[in-house]
């Protein structure tokens, strides 16, 4: 196990090296918030943080126990149900938290699980975590690097609740050909393209041939503000599915006013030159 501290607006926050993950210390995340302290538990009572572990773990975790999860999935959301981070990991199995105690102790969440959690917290402390964390990976020429891209993380956790909401709201109950399937999520998706990026894919490709010949797309080619904005639509657009809008054109306005006004917040405050500053900052002192 190796111990890493990276340095994200003036907060110092842990990270343990577990078995090639890394884990991030969510109790340093919420120091020096009011009621800091019981962010991390406010988080894990929410219904819908309790079914993105049980997402996560099912994914990654295959001794992962999903009766008891199913359990707690139940019995989230009302108003006596409490959950900790000990808990969810004594009765189900988990891998993607960690309770510990002592030196560098706290709850701590796989790296795919604290960015989620950083979402809920700030969205741009959630930025500047990711950007110090790739610094990070660079500083230690770590090979996963090449697999992993601070430009498509902000999107990718979010997309896949998309695909599941579209799955289970919006594809009716009987078999679809693949052919079907893929028509049904370009659309969405493409959706998401028009309200964040004014085209879809496919105009996008024949308006830059250079770029996709390069083996890009336009989400390679976005700006930070144009991804934190897609992540959030993404996110809100599974959200008004699961509440029963499954009707696109009534979703289409509400989606592109919600991308207009926050694009609008992001230019204001200038986060893609607060980010091209952080490039050039000098190699910081990250291991302990």
């Amino acid at each position: 196990m190796k111990n890493f501290i990276l340095k994200v607006l003036d907060k110092a926050i842990n990270i343990k090296r577990i078995d090639s993950e890394d884990y991030i210390c969510l109790t340093d995340m919420v120091k020096g918030i009011e009621n800091g302290a019981s962010l991390v538990e406010k988080w894990l009572r929410n219904k819908n943080t309790v079914e993105f572990l049980g997402l996560w773990e099912q994914l990654n975790n295959p001794k992962f126990n999903v009766e008891a999860y199913n359990e707690i999935f139940n019995q989230s959301g009302l108003n006596r149900f409490a959950l900790s981070a000990k808990q969810w990991v004594d009765k189900t199995g988990a891998i993607g938290l960690i309770a510990q105690a002592g030196r560098y102790g706290g709850t701590y969440a796989h790296k795919d699980i604290a960015f989620e959690f950083g979402s809920w917290v700030n969205p741009t402390f959630k930025l500047y975590l990711i950007k110090e964390y790739q610094n990070l990976n660079l500083l230690l020429s770590d090979k996963r690097l090449k697999e992993w891209d601070v430009r498509r993380i902000l999107s990718k956790v979010n997309y896949t609740l998309q695909t599941d909401a579209v799955k289970k709201h919006v594809l009716p109950k009987f078999s679809f050909r693949k052919l079907r399937d893929e028509w049904t999520y370009a659309t969405e998706a493409d959706t998401l393209n028009l309200v964040v990026f004014g085209c879809t894919a496919k105009q996008w490709e024949k308006a830059n041939p250079d770029l996709k010949n390069q083996g890009l797309n336009m989400r390679d080619a976005a700006t930070l503000s144009e991804l934190a904005v897609l992540a959030n639509m993404e996110a809100l657009n599974a959200e008004l599915i699961k509440q029963g809008m499954v009707d696109l054109q009534q979703r289409k306005p509400i989606l592109h006013q919600a991308a207009k006004e926050q694009l609008a917040r992001f230019n204001a405050s200038d986060i893609n030159n607060k980010f091209s500053k952080l490039e050039h900052l000098q190699n910081p002192k990250y291991l302990k």
